[in-house]
């Protein structure tokens, strides 16, 4: 018995080294394919016909798609108004800098747009800026994301250099980004009554959930000697600040659009808005340019005359080339080779 019981752990032994080594092997045979690049594939072989098709095939679909979204684009109603320079008095337009950081000189300001379309609710207002760089590397960095979770539970705010402390006191929100908040404040009159401007919910759900605290509060904020831009309400927590979170984060490009609010009343053609603006924010000092959008939206979203234009300019390249190599491929045809005999099956076809 006991013989027995050894010559079965043997067997047993060289049956799990057998089927380790088989594994081994296999494992080692396909990596050697691989590394060979000669496992199975799919080796289509593309015809002229194949090539033909396929172009067409997709001029056919992107030409009408490009019409579709060009249609829904031109369908929504735009009304960009630039104001920098209409908004400094006559007298200071020779030296504009002055003027914006004079604080005795009243910067109220008064613009008339005219609806040429109808617009339904939501119009959405949005301001733009030009010529200013969001995206430069010290600007980006100068934030502590930690800090506006935390509050001034967290220390280390060298990132926010040089807009970290304040008289010695920490600054919250601090860095140049919150330093450099968006100022500038509309109110839309219509006829005889004010228009109401829905500024809820304009920031990304997850932004005002998950990246600024709901307990914490705007601390030593723009008390410094040099004061860059908005200010915020001490009493009012970083979640509940929407414009400063739609402001935090960062455009990529130089002229960038922000949302400032909603009006949800339909405006009929030929309305006058009187837009009565506060032209608070300097964009004089780098040559920057401030614009008030209003903007109705659809399926597709706002204005986006360039995405319909690329479909309809794809499509028609496909299309042409398609005929281009049906011409060459009928002037000049050419002989198949057998498809059984090409390097990839020989192989198969000697075995």
């Amino acid at each position: 018995m006991v013989g027995a019981g050894w010559i079965q752990e043997v067997w047993l032994e060289l049956a799990f080294k057998t089927k380790i080594h088989a594994i081994v092997f296999m494992f080692s045979a396909t990596l050697y394919q691989f590394t060979q690049q000669s496992l199975p594939a799919c080796k289509p072989v593309l015809t002229p016909a194949w090539v033909i098709a396929t172009f067409l095939l997709m001029g056919i679909i992107f030409i009408p798609t490009g019409f579709i979204t060009l249609r829904a684009s031109r369908s929504v109603v735009e009304i960009v108004d630039r104001y920098d320079a209409d908004c400094v008095p006559e007298e200071f337009r020779i030296n504009k800098v002055a003027y914006i950081k004079d604080n005795s000189i009243s910067k109220n300001c008064t613009r008339f747009l005219k609806i040429d379309k109808r617009m339904k609710a939501p119009i959405y207002i949005y301001y733009q800026l030009d010529n200013y760089y969001q995206n430069h590397r010290r600007y980006v960095k100068s934030r502590s994301d930690q800090q506006l979770l935390h509050g001034l539970g967290y220390n280390d705010t060298s990132t926010c250099q040089p807009e970290e402390l304040n008289h010695g006191f920490p600054v919250v929100p601090c860095g140049l980004i919150a330093w450099s908040l968006f100022n500038d404040t509309y109110t839309f009159v219509r006829g005889r009554s004010e228009l109401k401007v829905n500024r809820k919910n304009i920031a990304w759900k997850s932004d005002r959930d998950h990246k600024f605290g709901k307990h914490v509060h705007p601390f030593n904020f723009q008390n410094g000697t040099l004061i860059g831009g908005g200010s915020l309400d001490p009493t009012i927590p970083l979640s509940d600040q929407e414009d400063l979170i739609v402001w935090m984060r960062t455009a990529a490009l130089p002229s960038f659009r922000k949302l400032y609010g909603r009006i949800e009343q339909d405006l009929d053609a030929d309305d006058v808005l009187v837009v009565k603006l506060m032209n608070n924010y300097n964009t004089y000092s780098f040559g920057g340019k401030k614009k008030l959008i209003l903007s109705t939206s659809n399926w597709l979203g706002g204005k986006n005359d360039f995405l319909g234009a690329s479909y309809i300019f794809v499509g028609s390249s496909c299309i042409f080339i398609s005929l281009v190599f049906l011409l060459l491929h009928v002037r000049n045809p050419r002989t198949y080779g057998e498809i059984p005999y090409s390097s990839w099956n020989k192989k198969s076809i000697s075995s």
